[in-house]
């Protein structure tokens, strides 16, 4: 074999950095003569390729794609586990829709099954955010062309502008939930208008027009069904009465029935059944009884078009109708009552007063009427804040329930309360007596009665009779040697018949009037208490206050001798077939606190204010009839508050009638007139239903 030397021509790459190449080049195993073309590296080289990739980068590198890993795994978990619900109801939001149907709202009838408010067609219009032009010229467009069908709202005395419709939309476009929620834009829209937006809109992507009800509440009546004769032509003459001469509005049951209104943000937050374009409930029995009026929604499942449209039903579920009221009030006479209050305010140029009527049987309030009254018609059909403003800045307040939520001196009508508690504490007997001389004198400060000069020797029906303050400061306060009640005496007896608490009856914004102790005056007035406070406490002055509930419940107490009840609204709840599906039983609150004796003595007191004091008005009447007049102070510079409470007939009550007027002067020339002509109307008419 002919054999080569060869000499080696070393590659840079295999050269040692820390070997100086001539000393390689000498090397022998770089000459291996038997070798031709070919190199082997030395154990030096072999060092220098391994340090040449650093092996310890991999485990770094291992960690970084590990981590990599986990976050894209840990998003796709995200977006497909914890989110895709949401996700895939965005993806099939252009193709399948679940809608909401509607359920009719419950009836709520009187107690002679006469409908107080029914469901009237209201045309809404709403946006769907998300089925609107991405394009911004059309969506513009579409604006504009709403605007200009719908111009200005006549109900809320607002023009709709596209700037205002663009607001809302971006309040709502950043988010992706409310995409394709309905955005309300406005309702009760005239029926020529709806007409035309219900053409146009088919082609505008994202625009619906629903029909939507609301309620119309009952709030006139023919005078021929409700009035005698005599009293239509008395209205007629003072000239009380509303244009149309044949009939009366009847404004003093909104605050009974309350309204219902567009649901806001707050409620909507709190009730997630619920959406934005749904009424509510807002006051009254449409208030507090919202879910049994409301029903249950169905639901159905659609296809829609590109634009939003529905071109088929997939699946339904149908919508369970609201259940109805029936309750214990008489339309009739709750007609009657502010026919009368009409009249009677007018004679006396007062406005303000509360009415209650009531069957002491059970609680069943047959009548609540507050002076003035409002219109809830109007803001079932929707009115501005600036209007809302307007209405809460009247000096009547006419949205203010004076019934349960007005609270007042109570006047004389407390002195029944009181001599109950001296006479089942033994403070005084039926045979107790009291020289009434005009008054009485603690110290400097004189205490006086009504009655100049006094009303002379006086036992406790005497005194509830006549009203005698002597008899009161004595047995509430006490009297030199002759002890008293005292201030917790008192106020355990008024708790007792169902003072300084609400009595619950089924509307919301009850009171719960005021009881006083020292404790309060304290903390309140940073002053003591008095034995002058005791004093006006036992005459119903002073710092108690009650509702005109209140006042009749504990007058029922006297006329059923012993049973505090719970007052009520409604009788039962029927479903829409006219099934029973709750009768409300009577709630006893408290019951034989007082004595049966204790109680007889009471309400012959109560007799005699009809028979010989400041309720004589009543003898008139077919029935007889007990009571008690109260006339309260509550400014020095004002008229006083007139009140007269009373119950008939006398041996078999049936009904009792409370009456309030806001500044009317005496108890018996304000107050005795109006429950008088109630009584006569409520016997008339039982009368002629016997």
């Amino acid at each position: 074999m002919n054999r080569k030397k060869y000499k080696k021509n070393p590659d840079p790459f295999f050269i040692d950095s820390e070997t100086p190449v001539s000393n390689k080049l000498q090397d022998t195993s770089y000459k291996l003569e038997w070798t031709e073309n070919s190199y082997i590296a030395d154990q030096g080289d072999k060092d220098s390729m391994r340090l040449t990739f650093d092996f310890s980068y991999l485990r770094k590198i291992a960690i970084f794609l590990a981590l990599m890993i986990l976050i894209l795994l840990g998003r796709a978990g995200w977006l497909q586990v914890a989110r895709g619900d949401h996700y895939r109801s965005m993806a099939q939001g252009n193709r399948i829709r679940v809608k909401s149907i509607e359920s009719p709202r419950g009836i709520i009838y009187d107690r002679d099954g006469r409908e107080l408010v029914h469901n009237v067609a209201n045309f809404m219009l709403y946006l769907v955010p998300g089925d609107l032009p991405e394009d911004p010229e059309k969506k513009k467009a579409i604006l504009s062309r709403i605007t200009d069908i719908l111009g200005s709202d006549p109900v809320q005395e607002k023009e709709i502008t596209r700037e205002s419709i663009q607001k809302k939309i971006q309040e709502v476009e950043d988010d992706p939930l409310l995409a394709y929620q309905p955005l309300f834009l406005t309702d009760n829209i005239e029926y020529e208008k709806a007409i035309s937006l219900y053409l146009e809109t088919q082609d505008m992507p994202g625009v619906i027009l629903s029909n939507k009800s609301r309620r119309q509440y009952l709030n006139q009546v023919p005078l021929d069904r409700i009035f005698a004769s005599s009293t239509q032509r008395e209205l007629r003459e003072k000239e009380v009465l509303p244009a149309a001469k044949d009939r009366l509005r009847i404004k003093t049951l909104s605050h009974i029935l309350g309204y219902t209104g567009k649901i806001d943000q707050k409620e909507l937050q709190e009730r997630s059944d619920y959406s934005s374009i749904d009424y509510i409930g807002k006051t009254g029995l449409e208030y507090t009884w919202e879910e049994q009026l409301k029903g249950k929604k169905g639901k159905k499942q659609v296809e829609v078009n590109a634009l939003g449209k529905e071109k088929r039903v997939i699946s339904k579920e149908g919508a369970r109708d609201g259940n109805n009221l029936v309750l214990s009030l008489d339309f009739s006479l709750q007609a009657q009552v502010e026919g009368i209050l009409k009249k009677q305010l007018a004679d006396k140029e007062v406005k303000k007063a509360a009415v209650v009527v009531m069957d002491p049987r059970n609680g069943e309030v047959l009548s609540l009427a507050s002076t003035p009254g409002y219109n809830n018609n109007v803001f079932a059909q929707g009115i501005s804040s600036e209007q809302y403003q307007e209405i809460l800045g009247q000096e009547d307040n006419s949205l203010f329930n004076r019934v349960i939520s007005g609270e007042y001196p109570s006047g004389s009508t407390i002195k029944p309360v009181i001599a109950a508690a001296a006479l089942e504490e033994g403070i005084v007997s039926a045979n107790t007596t009291v020289n009434s001389t005009g008054g009485i004198r603690v110290g400097e400060w004189f205490f006086p009665d009504w009655r100049a000069g006094g009303h002379g020797i006086t036992d406790v029906r005497k005194a509830i009779a006549q009203s005698v303050n002597t008899f009161f400061y004595y047995v509430g306060g006490g009297y030199k040697d002759f002890p008293g009640l005292g201030l917790e005496g008192i106020v355990e007896y008024d708790r007792k018949f169902g003072l300084g608490r609400e009595t619950g009856i089924d509307l919301p914004s009850e009171a719960s009037g005021f009881l006083p102790s020292e404790e309060w005056k304290k903390e309140k007035m940073d002053q003591p208490w008095y034995i002058g406070d005791t004093y006006h406490l036992s005459i119903g002055q002073g710092f108690l206050l009650v509702t005109p509930l209140q006042v009749a419940n504990f007058t029922s107490v006297f006329a059923n001798q012993g049973t505090l009840y719970k007052p009520q609204l409604v009788k039962k709840v029927i479903d829409s077939s006219g099934q029973t599906l709750k009768q409300v039983q009577p709630e006893v609150l408290n019951r034989d606190f007082i004595g049966d004796y204790v109680m007889q003595v009471v309400r012959e007191g109560m007799r005699r204010t009809v028979t010989k004091g400041s309720g004589r008005n009543l003898l008139s009447l077919d029935v007889t009839a007990a009571g008690k007049t109260g006339t309260a102070q509550w400014a020095s510079d004002k008229p006083y508050h007139a009140w007269f409470t009373c119950f008939a007939p006398y041996e078999d009550p049936e009904v009792v009638v409370t009456v309030l007027v806001e500044q009317g002067g005496e108890g018996h020339d304000t107050a005795v007139p109006i429950s008088k002509e109630i009584l006569e109307y409520y016997f008339d008419k039982q009368g002629e239903n016997g």
